[in-house]
């Protein structure tokens, strides 16, 4: 169906790699890092704001959130970026990726500021107005993952666009990795500057009044470098293929890509209209056609991104609680406040650094070599070995001695996480749906992974307590312990596994190939279009899964 392609677009898909990928990726990479950031820093500063507005007096034990309150605090910032994703991502196929992009990118610096500001002080009014501002911050946040994905698709080469894609997404691996450091930076200094007696010594004492410095800090920072590039957001072309095929614009197509791609760019007006126009094409996101056509496809990636984010997020959000389950961090008695931070902060950076961050990339340099199957498939499948390498003796990686095998074992379940479903979620919802539902049906699987993280995160409050009423933390009830947790987690990624089959592989093709968008040009279109989503071949899921198992090539 090449001969049927848009000059425009055909430009944009065998264009060599230049500057101007390399501005997208950093633009849209900067709004990737301020999400990360803003959604995992808050894992970091939950036990000290439980020791500052929640401390009992003559308690053993520092003061922790109420469940209620921990649940609001984790899980709120969540519900706003599913919120969001679902109605930015619907916006930006109507209004275009641009317009939509500037709003998000600015919801984002002002909420990630006022998440730092929160009025009042006493406990209900600051958490009622961290919780309110969170949710905006996720709402923004929301907005840039269909956004993000749908800009850089469109904007790449066929050849390299999963790995454009995947580099905008490994931002998220440098914003966690970033707000451990920050945090880090932020409560040793403090700690320094203000020492404390450890909490069994001096239960008041421990927590210095400056400490209400500390939190705000770690929030805020993250609004600065997506602060940074909101002139350039506003500065990028609609997409070509917005503009295009959505907007039906050849002429302004033509003229943007132009100037991107240093060419002159042929308008094709006449073929615009062809290809739009055709009733192929005309089909909406709650058709029969679309059912037909993309209707596996978008329960594919909504079902594998919901499932991936069950066990990614209650993983990430609750390292803290893993880590002293296991005895890494020391029990909170025997700490001040700030100690407390930096020790946390400690362990999540090392964990970032050695398992999240590296699989980014890895998928980065191996997404158009091995596909975006292989490695969704794979990622699923270590990750359900090594979460069942962690709960089957688990109780000999509590162990003391065992401790280091322990984090080792977690680190590669981040490693194939994100060498794996975490990063081709994200990248494949924008290849493989038409131009007009692209970012809607991006922000539907997202959401649907949102949906996951707040079961993961909320779930896991509860699920792993302690099985022994008398050793959960204040105000949880008795849950299944960390070690079941652990096995419901592994059950997680195995039905993302088989999940995995109902996707197509995007690797080496256009998005119009993939989508079925220029067929709508010829005679029999309908048909071939079926045909071509529809049947089977040596490059759908299936096939590959049984190459993979008997060792043929594909």
């Amino acid at each position: 169906m090449g001969s049927e392609q848009l000059q425009v677009l055909n430009a944009l898909d065998v264009a060599k790699t230049q500057w101007y990928h390399f501005t997208a990726i950093v633009i849209a990479g900067m709004g990737f890092f301020t999400d990360a950031y803003d959604l995992f820093c808050i894992s970091l500063v939950t036990k000290l704001l439980g020791r500052i507005y929640y401390h009992v007096e003559g308690s053993p034990t520092p003061g922790t959130l109420p469940p209620q309150v921990s649940a609001s605090v984790n899980g709120v910032a969540f519900v706003g970026t599913l919120s969001g994703q679902l109605f930015f991502g619907w916006l930006g196929d109507k209004m275009g990726r641009k317009q939509v992009y500037g709003m998000t990118l600015m919801l984002m610096v002002l909420c990630s500021v006022a998440s730092g500001l929160s009025f009042g002080n006493n406990a209900k009014s600051v958490m009622a107005t961290l919780c309110f501002f969170r949710f905006w911050l996720g709402f923004g946040i929301g907005g840039d993952y269909p956004l993000s994905a749908t800009i850089m698709s469109e904007y790449a080469n066929k050849k390299t666009r999963g790995a454009f894609i995947a580099a905008v997404f490994a931002m998220q691996g440098v914003g966690i990795l970033t707000g451990g450091m920050i945090a880090i930076v932020v409560s040793r200094a403090f700690k320094d500057r203000f020492p404390a007696p450890a909490y069994a010594v001096d239960p008041v004492a421990s927590t210095v009044p400056e400490a209400d410095y500390v939190w705000r800090m770690i929030l805020m920072f993250g609004s600065v470098p997506a602060g940074l590039t909101y002139y350039w957001r506003t500065k990028m072309p609609e997409t070509a293929r917005y503009t295009a095929l959505v907007a039906k614009d050849a002429k302004r197509a033509a003229a943007d890509m132009s100037k991107v791609l240093h060419v002159e760019v042929e308008e094709e007006q006449e073929k615009v209209e062809q290809i739009t126009g055709a009733q192929a094409n005309a089909f909406g996101l709650f058709s029969l056609e679309f059912i037909r056509r993309h209707g596996l496809h978008l329960l594919g990636t909504a079902t594998c991104w919901f499932l991936l984010d069950i066990a990614f997020y209650s993983q990430n959000l609750f390292q803290k609680d893993i880590f002293s389950a296991i005895g890494w961090i020391p029990k909170p008695a025997t700490m001040n406040a700030l100690e407390e931070v930096f020790r946390i902060a400690k362990a999540q950076t090392l964990i970032a650094l050695c398992g999240t961050v590296p699989g980014y990339w890895f998928t980065v340099a191996l997404i158009d070599v091995m596909g975006r199957f292989v490695i969704q498939f794979v990622g699923f499948l270590m990750m359900t070995f090594f979460m069942l390498g962690l709960a089957i003796p688990y109780h000999h990686w509590t162990t003391k001695g065992n401790h280091i095998g322990f984090i080792v074992m977690y680190a590669f379940t981040f490693f194939f996480a994100n060498f794996g479903p975490n990063s081709t979620t994200f990248i494949v919802p924008a290849e493989i749906f038409p131009a007009r539902l692209r970012s809607t049906c991006h922000g539907i699987s997202a959401a649907s992974g949102k949906l996951g993280a707040i079961v993961g995160s909320f779930g896991f409050l509860y699920l792993a307590q302690n099985q022994d009423p008398a050793k959960t933390d204040h105000g949880y009830p008795a849950g299944i312990g960390v070690r079941n947790s652990l096995f419901l987690l592994a059950a997680c990624n195995f039905l993302g596994l088989l999940c995995t089959l109902l996707v197509p592989e995007s690797k080496g093709k256009s998005l119009e190939e993939m989508s079925g968008e220029n067929e709508g040009a010829e005679p029999n279109s309908h048909n071939q279009a079926h045909n071509s989503l529809s049947m089977p071949s040596e490059h759908s899921s299936w096939f590959k899964v049984v190459a993979l198992c008997i060792g043929l090539p594909h």
